[in-house]
């Protein structure tokens, strides 16, 4: 697809197409990556560290679709989504369909256990661990296991009302921080290291029954991680 530069607010407008889950499983945290965070994502992958044109990338827990969707825009080689939600993935498809990127990306059904293999670049927006504690590490493990360069979304360890307040006000609403102890500790014992890791801003609307705001505003960090096979 695309290997000229796109332009930041294009691909927003591209990734906000994408479909959202009609009916998500609270058990699965699955709340969607928005626009605006994941054509954030990606540029850093593509254009910071060339990490997506010409690249086989793997998207996993992929939901409905929108980083690999992303991915295969702006001119990955070969995308692979995985998820074990079928009516996510079933969803996924049809986006792609909408979009143009049928050809582009291919669609598997599955526990990321399942999945095997090399790719060049791994991107994921894992499960914070709030329904089950720790339910990144797992995909952690795998990105670590099938690929040598990582993008991982976790809840911030920089989570408190000050540290919002200036991500807010900083105009790129982007800011390099500091990684968790306990993740810096997981990835380098899993043989991985940290690069660099940039914390954002996550708005999520009111899902589910059990939340008590309209809308809730929180940090999550993008950990950039060299894989043990480089």
């Amino acid at each position: 697809m695309q290997k000229r530069l796109v332009r930041k607010l294009d691909l927003e407008r591209l990734l906000s197409q994408v479909k959202p889950h009609p009916s998500p499983n609270p058990s699965l945290e699955q709340y969607v990556t928005p626009p605006d965070m994941a054509a954030t994502i990606l540029y850093v992958a593509a254009y910071m560290n060339h990490d997506i044109v010409d690249r086989s990338v793997l998207d996993l827990g992929c939901g409905t679709g929108r980083l690999a969707l992303g991915a295969a825009f702006l001119g990955a080689k070969e995308v692979v989504g995985v998820d074990l939600d079928r009516v996510s993935v079933g969803v996924a498809v049809e986006n792609s369909l909408k979009m143009g990127l049928k050809e582009k990306v291919q669609w598997i059904t599955a526990d990321i256990d399942a999945v095997g293999g090399r790719f060049d670049t791994v991107l994921q927006n894992p499960p914070f661990g709030v329904q089950r504690r720790n339910a990144d590490r797992k995909f952690l493990s795998k990105a670590l296991e099938v690929s040598k360069a990582i993008y991982s979304l976790h809840k911030s360890s920089h989570d408190d009302k000050p540290f919002i307040a200036r991500l807010k006000a900083n105009k790129a609403g982007v800011m390099p921080v500091s990684p968790s102890p306990f993740l810096k500790g997981y990835i380098e014992g899993q043989g991985g290291k940290i690069k660099a890791v940039y914390s954002m801003i996550m708005a999520i609307p009111y899902m589910f029954n059990f939340h008590t705001e309209r809308k809730h505003e929180f940090a999550v960090d993008l950990y950039v991680i060299e894989g043990r096979m480089r």
